[in-house]
């Protein structure tokens, strides 16, 4: 029988003859002969079969090789010669068989099919009604972001943005020019925080802050004045934790980041930033507090009204796949029970989902997920947000790669040290080892060489680390493909039968605005992603739906929805 052209696992005592299975479970431990792969390497000729018990070849020096030159004969007069045989190539086959194991139970565990995913999509519509009917009411939390419209693409003048988010912060001028030219011209300046800012005053931080802003202000060029008479208006970009109260006011909960600057927490963000500006006699005033992902789907909404496809196609979602995780998109103010206020003329606002913290139990996780979330700075909190950001995929990696060291010596017989630093394999390696298109896969045996120590790796040892990638990879874009299709059904843009304002029936496409380095530089992310959608959806419905690349949300969407909640907006 020929065992390499099957695409299957089998469990050893299948087809090995019973005389021989006696002798073989003698030579090998038995939790390693659970299941061999019969598609380890089907270009080799690995296996000569007759009847008989297994006889290890005698040229065999490549732990990546699983027992070539086999051969059956005869039980009783080749068990001895079997066990005598052995020896160091029968622990490397041994341990060959452990790495293949603990792949394809990771394979096993990380499973999403179809039918699961519709079950990850029903849970996160209602996570989602559960977060707009009152405070509290899912670990999703559906913040109101009190933006009742995003750009039309007639704004006009001059607005600056701050994007604050971490060590560095940047600001912009942008002049926008109404339908003559949406962004007619930009400026950018970054600057870093001194770390003893980061841990100082509030004073010290905001005087700091206010400071740059004055000096980037006081280089305004031609083409980039306010209108006389007019305050300059800003879109301030926080992402930090922050309570929200109205567009242009949020109270800040606790910093994070590497922050713990004194007497911030628990005061209106924006009023903070205000009066440092009056400290540095800057005629300036916070108009939007918005996070990254509202400014991504403002960003979006100018680009489609550019386009002249207004009316045709609607920008109602954004997603963020980057170092962490979100998604935003635009409901109806009466599908918002927690909502109290007047209602917007608009009858809409944009949700601010803080869908990282989604969980349910139809989430595939491994042992894996379970050890880094148990690691981290917050266990048992941003369950979906550890499955699928960049943040962690490359750490999930670098914990199964760790595995596979200590259980089946994939690397040698020492582990290697830089294998127990957390974090050292990032997701941006990850994916080059993932998307090396090279023969002998070159990229992936120097990542392993230089990032974490392994030289000399085989081809059959790269290519199961390039599995092991694919496998977290795969996960995490289809999952992050089940939650924009649980958003889809709660707007009823899924193709339901029978739902009034359906994509399909409506012939309305719904546009997904996409930030974040994850899915603009992962290509197989983007691809599976995409993919899993369409699996979800279907073709037909999916032809309405639109997920595309929008870029610096935090930034020109930050000026941009300030020119929308502009004080002079009527004038």
């Amino acid at each position: 029988m020929s065992i390499g052209m099957h695409h299957s696992f089998s469990p050893i005592n299948h087809w090995l003859p019973s005389e021989s299975r006696n002798c073989f479970n003698r030579c090998l431990p038995s939790h390693n002969v659970k299941y061999l792969w019969r598609t380890i390497d089907q270009r080799s000729p690995f296996w000569k079969t007759s009847i008989g018990v297994i006889r290890l070849g005698q040229n065999h020096q490549n732990m990546g090789k699983l027992l070539p030159g086999a051969s059956f004969s005869d039980p009783a007069a080749d068990c001895s010669v079997a066990a005598m045989t052995l020896g160091k190539e029968s622990t490397d086959q041994s341990n060959w068989i452990r790495a293949l194991t603990i792949v394809e139970d990771l394979q096993e565990a990380c499973a999403t099919p179809v039918q699961r995913l519709r079950q990850v999509a029903d849970a996160m519509t209602s996570e989602m009604h559960a977060g707009l009917a009152v405070e509290g009411g899912s670990d999703v939390k559906m913040l109101l972001t009190f933006v009742d419209h995003i750009p039309s693409g007639d704004e006009r003048g001059l607005f600056y943005a701050l994007d604050l988010g971490g060590t560095n912060f940047r600001v912009l001028r942008v002049q926008l020019g109404g339908k003559d030219g949406p962004v007619a011209s930009r400026e950018v300046h970054e600057v870093s925080i001194p770390p003893e800012l980061m841990v100082g005053t509030t004073e010290e931080l905001f005087d700091f802050i206010a400071g740059e802003l004055t000096k980037f202000v006081s280089m305004e060029g031609e083409g980039f004045q306010p209108l006389p008479s007019q305050t300059r208006e800003l879109g301030f970009t926080f992402s930090f934790p922050v309570k929200q109260i109205s567009i242009n006011s949020g109270i800040l909960i606790k910093w994070t980041k590497g922050f713990t600057v004194a007497g911030t927490a628990g005061r209106d963000i924006v009023q903070v930033l205000n009066e440092a500006l009056e400290r540095q006699g800057l005629d300036m005033r916070v108009t939007a507090l918005v996070n990254d992902t509202v400014g991504t789907l403002a960003v979006a909404a100018l680009a489609t009204s550019g386009a002249g496809d207004h009316g045709e196609e609607e920008v109602l979602i954004s997603v963020i796949l980057g170092t962490g995780t979100n998604a935003c998109y635009v409901e109806q103010v009466d599908s918002i029970p927690k909502w109290k206020g007047p209602k917007p003329k608009s009858g809409h606002m944009v949700i601010n989902m803080e869908w990282g913290g989604f969980c349910c139990s139809q989430l595939p996780k491994t042992q894996y997920d379970d050890e880094l979330d148990e690691d981290s700075v917050n266990p048992g909190e941003q369950i979906f947000e550890k499955l699928l950001s960049g943040l962690y995929l490359g750490d999930l990696v670098r914990r199964v790669l760790l595995r596979l060291a200590e259980e089946a010596a994939l690397f040698g017989e020492k582990i290697p040290p830089k294998l127990l630093v957390p974090l050292v394999l990032g997701t941006p390696l990850v994916s080059a080892m993932h998307q090396d298109n090279s023969s002998d896969l070159q990229e992936v045996g120097k990542i392993l060489e230089t990032v974490l120590g392994v030289p000399d790796t085989s081809l059959e040892v790269r290519k199961l680390v390039v599995r092991v990638c694919n496998t977290v990879t795969e996960r995490a874009a289809r999952l992050a493909a089940a939650g924009i299709v649980g958003i889809l059904q709660k707007i009823r843009r899924d193709g339901h039968e029978g739902v009034e304002n359906d994509a399909a029936s409506g012939k309305k496409k719904t546009i997904v605005a996409m930030d974040g380095g994850l899915y603009e530089h992962y290509a197989l992310f983007r691809q599976y992603l995409q993919a899993a959608v369409v699996e979800l959806l279907g073709e037909e419905v999916a032809k309405y739906v639109i997920i595309e690349l929008s870029k610096d949300g935090s930034g020109i969407g930050a000026a941009l929805l300030a020119a929308a909640h502009s004080q002079y907006l009527n004038s």
